[in-house]
């Protein structure tokens, strides 16, 4: 029986060298901005909020859910992020969790994490953020804007993610885009409404329980004990059930099969938790659940203490 999750990431092989290189250039300049903007605006109370969200994404993103068609999609969580923190503090969250699944799990090949970064911890970032703020201004602050604008900004960040993925590959010459784009949207239409519904159910939990973390001009930091602690509760329950995740081929797979381009794939030239199974356990679901919990960690670390650093840098 199979427990991992499928890869879910742009592996090489599917982009140029050139296109990588490119997407490479304009993440590196996305993230080097967003490190500078919170070094000057980052409050005490986004801190410990951003490891303990980068944690529950990387959980969450390992639990894959059956889409119509054979394929599966996964949470993406740059809505979430950016409704949560905003738009730069996202972007280093994000950065935490798709860089860390590169690395350590291989999930997402080397040279093309420019593109995956660009993909999913810049755009997805940006289209969510402006859609949302376009809906809640419309509202004029009544609470509808908030639960609309999580669903709409959540599924777009989705949608428009597949199709910058879908010119990637166009670009590339991987494959035309008057068969990448509509595939990649059709598949991604669908899993966008996965992404909605998740992003809703933990914004209306997170707003039955702290309205403050959604108001703008609150200068006082709450309490975070709550958060850590629930955040890691919900964390490692994720992480639990991450041997449930489907073993569907994810969108980007499935497409990729369905045209003919999956052997372009090329493993990578190292391996230290591939495929989210620890290595030397022989439990499958042990292994998975494992890995879970240990990249949760990383990705906590890896987001706390960039968003720590630069705080305590500005202070000195």
């Amino acid at each position: 029986m199979h427990y991992s999750p499928v890869a879910m990431h742009i592996p090489d092989g599917f982009l140029s060298i050139l296109v990588s290189i490119l997407f490479w250039i304009v993440s590196v300049i996305v993230i080097a901005m967003a490190i500078k903007n919170i070094n000057k605006n980052l409050s005490e109370k986004q801190i410990p909020l951003m490891g303990i969200l980068a944690a529950a994404i990387f959980a969450g993103q390992m639990l894959n859910f059956s889409v119509t068609g054979g394929t599966s999609g996964h949470l993406l969580g740059a809505a979430l992020a950016t409704i949560l923190l905003g738009p730069w503090p996202a972007v280093i969250v994000m950065t935490a969790v798709v860089s860390t699944q590169a690395i350590i799990f291989q999930d997402g090949g080397m040279l093309a994490l420019g593109a995956n970064l660009f993909n999913m911890a810049v755009l997805g970032v940006f289209v969510s953020y402006a859609i949302y703020r376009l809906i809640q201004r419309s509202a004029s602050g009544k609470s509808w804007g908030l639960f609309t604008g999580s669903a709409v900004s959540s599924w777009a960040s989705i949608f428009i993610a597949s199709l910058s993925a879908a010119l990637m590959l166009a670009l590339s010459g991987t494959s035309p885009a008057n068969i990448a784009v509509p595939a990649m949207a059709a598949i991604h239409a669908l899993i966008g409404v996965g992404e909605a519904i998740i992003t809703v159910g933990a914004i209306s939990f997170l707003f039955a329980a702290r309205k403050d973390l959604f108001q703008e001009t609150a200068t006082t930091p709450s309490n975070n004990r709550p958060i850590i602690i629930g955040g890691a509760i919900i964390t490692i329950a994720l992480a639990i059930l991450s041997p449930l995740a489907s073993s569907h081929p994810d969108g980007l797979e499935w497409v990729a099969e369905q045209n003919g381009f999956l052997a372009l794939a090329q493993e990578s030239l190292y391996q230290v938790v591939p495929d989210y199974v620890m290595p030397g356990i022989t439990n499958e679901g042990l292994a998975t659940i494992l890995a879970g919990i240990i990249g949760s960690v990383l990705v906590f670390f890896a987001a706390f203490f960039t968003a720590r650093s630069r705080k305590q840098r500005k202070i000195s």
